[in-house]
């Protein structure tokens, strides 16, 4: 059967259609419901976070016709902004920052004009234990004292293996990856990280950027986290992964991160398709028919652009491959909210902080400064057990905890601030946690491949696909590039 003989037996055993087209939503026209339609496009993109708007962009700058389909009213996905409770004022509710070696996503911020202002990072960032404080330079990422020492061989060891010739997204080609993979981070640090305090620190060094305990997260997995910490000329490090002068907290956008992925959506116009969340995907050697809220759409292929962690709740026909379930049912989204406090003028500074925090603290583990409309900001990561028990509790109630962290890390003005806004990823419908999806123990090794593995007609992207940057802004760009690269070779004559 010739191809186009072959999408008319495709057209006729799909579903019915609607294309959708006209709703105006920040960062784009959209589409709202239109005439039946038989229109049969290039690809449709699951999903308006970065790589799913990396993947069309590419996809349409190739001549390719697309269509993205978006649960949410907004494009972003994972990079969001959010306005502080009173004022107003833009805040981060998800990704925020970047560093050195994330050439994609500063490539983006530089075409769609969003600047960036460096991290506050002077003075002395502070060590919380067991209910106190100890100040350490701000250029040192991580505390180093007596008392860590078994925290530092532990992470020595972790950058070690995470070094060249570490197969960077593909770590169960790694040679010790069966042994790596049997281990959670947990495990992995207390064969050296023997001191509560030590053990602390081996904990806040992998719950900073994956907002998991230790034993929810394989050591292999951390592990290539952190070789993915860098780019093709500079291999991955630990000090790059959770430093901000020269790491991946050095800077943020000014106006927030989430300007870059709706002037993205506003540039694709009415490819962009809002408040329609895809329920099914139907396939077959000839194309895909993508039923979802806002109607049934047809293209020769698709590009599933979400965390694997949800990724599988779609009801695929015929069914997925058992490598690509086992993947998806092995990888849950880190438990993650974000608390803001504005204040009028940065106090911390008086006292030679730089508002930089991290350790054991409840609710609040990790802080940073940060800015929004000549407001100074302190912004605190709530992660883990910390989040999962405030997920429903009254707001009132987080607000009281969250400042008491701050009064505890930064002394009692910490008490007049200004507003506060807070954004709880966990009961996001469509994110059900962040900052990344992370696997548990086995999976990368028994079912790796089948993170990119194209099913058919079906290609993934997202973050958690990325080779570097897997789990940050850029890693997200990578990954939707890279989608539409393979779409585009299957699509070629």
């Amino acid at each position: 059967m010739n191809h186009e003989a072959s999408r008319r037996t495709f057209l006729r055993g799909a579903l019915g259609a609607g294309i959708v087209t006209g709703v105006s939503v920040a960062g784009g026209i959209g589409r709202t419901a239109a005439a039946p339609t038989s229109e049969v496009v290039d690809a449709i993109v699951v999903g308006a976070g970065l790589s799913g708007l990396a993947a069309a962009e590419t996809l349409a700058e190739s001549g390719a016709s697309v269509l993205v389909l978006e649960a949410r009213a907004r494009a972003g996905g994972r990079v969001h902004n959010i306005g502080s409770t009173r004022l107003g004022a833009t805040l981060d509710a998800g990704a925020e920052f970047i560093g050195p070696t994330q050439n994609h996503i500063a490539a983006l911020a530089r075409r769609y004009d969003v600047r960036t202002i460096r991290t506050y990072n002077e003075g002395d960032s502070v060590f919380w234990h067991g209910g106190a404080g100890t100040r350490m330079p701000a250029a040192v990422p991580l505390p180093l004292h007596a008392e860590t020492i078994g925290a530092g061989a532990a992470l020595a060891r972790a950058q070690v293996q995470a070094l060249a010739p570490f197969p960077v997204g593909e770590p169960w080609k790694h040679p010790d990856a069966r042994y790596l993979d049997s281990l959670t981070w947990g495990q992995y640090c207390a064969q050296i990280a023997d001191t509560p305090t030590a053990r602390v620190l081996t904990q806040v060094a992998m719950s900073a950027p994956l907002s998991v305990r230790p034993d929810e997260v394989s050591a292999l997995y951390f592990i290539n986290y952190i070789a993915a910490a860098g780019d093709e000329a500079n291999p991955g490090t630990l000090i790059r992964l959770l430093g901000t002068d020269g790491g991946a907290q050095e800077s943020l956008f000014e106006g927030g991160a989430a300007l870059i992925p709706l002037r993205m959506a506003a540039a694709l116009g009415d490819r962009m398709v809002y408040n329609a969340p895809v329920r099914g995907i139907a396939h077959s050697e000839h194309g895909v028919e993508v039923r979802s809220d806002a109607g049934d759409f047809r293209a020769r292929r698709a590009i599933v652009a979400m965390s694997p962690a949800i990724s599988g709740l779609i009801d695929y026909a015929p069914g997925l491959p058992a490598a690509r379930i086992g993947l998806t049912d092995g990888y849950h989204m880190g438990a993650v909210s974000k608390f803001a406090a504005l204040y009028d003028r940065p106090f911390w500074r008086d006292k030679g902080l730089s508002g930089q925090v991290y350790g054991d603290g409840k609710p609040i583990d990790v802080t940073f400064e940060s800015y929004a409309e000549g407001r100074h900001i302190l912004m605190g990561f709530l992660s883990a057990d910390a989040m999962r028990g405030l997920d429903h509790a009254p707001e009132s109630r987080i607000v009281a905890e969250c400042i008491a962290d701050f009064v505890d890390f930064f002394g009692p003005e910490a008490n007049d601030f200004l507003d506060y806004g807070i954004y709880k990823w966990d009961l996001d419908p469509w994110s059900r946690g962040g900052p990344v999806a992370v696997s548990a123990p086995g999976v990368l090794t028994e079912y790796g491949p089948a993170l990119r593995d194209p099913v058919g007609p079906i290609h993934w992207a997202g973050t958690e696909t990325a080779d570097y940057w897997t789990g940050y802004m850029d890693g997200a760009v990578r990954s939707g590039r890279r989608a539409a690269r393979e779409v585009l070779d299957a699509l070629a004559p």
